[in-house]
């Protein structure tokens, strides 16, 4: 007999977004971006919208960082700050058209009182490559995150850190690669890492989703689950089939014109775990 689908549970969660008031591809600094593509403002406003308002629909709390004339990326707020049990470890950005958002998330938590607010010594770009699952912590290296920023990382936000190697310029953060589906469960394309890095994530998740490159490449990995409902691009319709068979509720969502940026549901979803969880 086949196993029973399991029956899941969503939990509220806490996200911190910046709306794309400014955003624009005026630069490129992964293999998405094209400055020659014309990008459509308002509606990645529109877009960015419904993606919040989803959130919130479903229980959600999401809050505001200002964003800033000049920083066109800054709508990515995953990559601002990696925060575990209120123990904030802000961003380092490798790019310079980037560095500059950094200040408006260490802003952000200190004025809020966060107990513990570290700005990075080495380059890291937070849950861009950071990825929490559990008690753990998935780390990505190879195109942005500096090697050096694992162990930091481990020391500020108080959980065991885990290396993996990116090694396909496409997925150039591990949250292109790579999503949390619970605190025990991964989705990744395998294609995307190192065969090192492959080995260990069999051993940590031997029933991971595994997810082919059509879906990867439509960013379907740059995804948020709150333990029922899966936010993916709306183009995963693959993935979207395969996370039915395993008891989630998928729900796609348009954000074509941050794609042009080469970002998705989760690059724009800053996730906030606190001591004491949403809602308890």
């Amino acid at each position: 007999m086949s196993e029973p689908t399991p029956v899941r549970e969503a939990t509220p969660r806490h996200y911190l977004m910046c709306r794309p008031t400014h955003f624009d591809v005026t630069y490129a600094i992964n293999p998405w971006m094209d400055p020659g593509k014309p990008v459509d403002a308002d509606l990645a406003v529109e877009q960015w919208e419904g993606l919040r308002r989803l959130y919130v629909e479903h229980g959600h709390t999401v809050d505001l960082v200002e964003p800033v004339e000049g920083l066109p990326d800054m709508v990515f707020s995953a990559n601002g700050a990696t925060v575990v049990d209120d123990r904030v470890l802000v961003a380092k950005f490798r790019h310079p058209e980037r560095t500059a958002e950094a200040p408006s998330y260490h802003e952000w938590f200190t004025s809020r009182d966060y107990p513990q607010v570290t700005s990075a010594e080495y380059v890291n770009e937070a849950e861009g490559d950071y990825i929490v699952v559990g008690r753990t912590v998935l780390a990505g290296t190879g195109f942005r995150t500096d090697p050096r920023a694992h162990a930091e990382a481990q020391e500020a936000l108080g959980v065991p850190v885990v290396s993996l190697q990116l090694v396909d310029p496409r997925y150039y953060h591990l949250d292109v690669a790579l999503a949390a589906l619970s605190d025990t469960e991964v989705m990744y394309h395998p294609g995307a890492f190192s065969e090192e890095s492959r080995a260990v994530l069999r051993e940590l998740y031997p029933d991971a989703l595994l997810v082919d490159a059509a879906d990867a490449e439509v960013f379907g990995l740059n995804a948020v689950s709150d333990g029922k409902h899966v936010f993916l691009p709306e183009t995963a319709t693959g993935l979207a089939e395969q996370l039915r068979a395993r008891g989630f509720e998928p729900i796609g969502v348009d954000l074509s014109e941050l794609f042009k940026a080469g970002g998705s549901v989760k690059c724009c979803t800053l996730e906030i775990r606190h001591r004491v969880p949403a809602g308890a």
